[in-house]
């Protein structure tokens, strides 16, 4: 089995895939204060709950965008199962044609996305992510990543919109049913969660308007099964996207280490 990690702001996503198949996928609050020992803890907790024996980890990979936490992980999953994990960085072979002007400032997250979107579809391809952060990323017709965007996430609209109104009230994702609502909460559903899909329906068209071409439009992230559905343009949401990228990088490169 390989043991997948996803380092997110808020959420720590870890997998663990046996032949392709997804044993199981579950998360973790980020914490920067957790010690190794903590998050080996977690990990052993995580196993038993899902039933996974620590022996069957043959190897772990790890991508991450919050650096504070990366090492704590890295030796917990060293204490757990005597594995080294491959880090998504600099070192690690990704195939990956990145046409930016610092490729090194490329997230781990968005390299990841890249890399199994690729190895799914034919490009050229649109590459949502929604976690802490909306990103989305372009793949041109030749299959290489030219940029993309960094919008501030539901969630983060979410809470700046009620914690700065003091007369606004708390609110969950649920869908909203019409775009003009009626009374305060679903005037604010309407606006966050209709606002999120109007944005990223817009932010397509523009893109492909730059690049001369339409793309298939993938999509993942904690948030993106709320406000895919809401979207008129067609996605292909797929909720285990980093997991996959993230096994396929793992095989890649226990290849070539090989």
């Amino acid at each position: 089995m390989i043991l997948t990690v996803d380092i997110g702001n808020s959420n720590i996503v870890i997998g663990g895939v046996r032949e392709d198949a997804v044993l199981f996928e579950a998360r973790l609050r980020t914490d920067a204060t957790k010690t190794s020992d903590e998050y080996c803890l977690d990990l052993k907790s995580l196993m038993d709950v899902y039933q996974v024996d620590v022996a069957e980890v043959e190897g772990a990979i790890i991508a991450s965008v919050v650096p504070q936490v990366l090492n704590s992980l890295q030796t917990a999953i060293k204490k757990l199962t005597g594995k080294t994990a491959f880090v998504v960085g600099p070192g690690l072979k990704t195939g990956l044609n990145i046409l930016l002007e610092n490729p090194g400032q490329t997230g781990a997250d968005l390299v990841v996305g890249a890399v199994a979107a690729l190895r799914e579809h034919k490009p050229p391809m649109t590459i949502i992510d929604m976690g802490t952060a909306t990103t989305i990323s372009v793949i041109d017709k030749n299959g290489a990543y030219i940029g993309g965007a960094i919008i501030p996430g539901v969630k983060i609209s979410m809470d700046a919109l009620t914690d700065r109104t003091a007369l606004l009230p708390g609110l969950q994702l649920d869908q909203p049913k019409k775009a003009i609502g009626r009374n305060t909460v679903d005037a604010m559903r309407s606006g966050i969660m209709m606002g999120a899909a109007c944005m990223l329906d817009g932010m397509i068209e523009r893109m492909e308007e730059e690049l001369g071409y339409q793309t298939t439009v993938i999509a993942t992230g904690g948030i993106a099964k709320f406000i895919v559905p809401l979207c008129q343009r067609e996605m292909i949401y797929d909720k285990d996207l980093l997991v996959k990228g993230l096994v396929t990088l793992y095989k890649e490169n226990i290849k070539r280490k090989g």
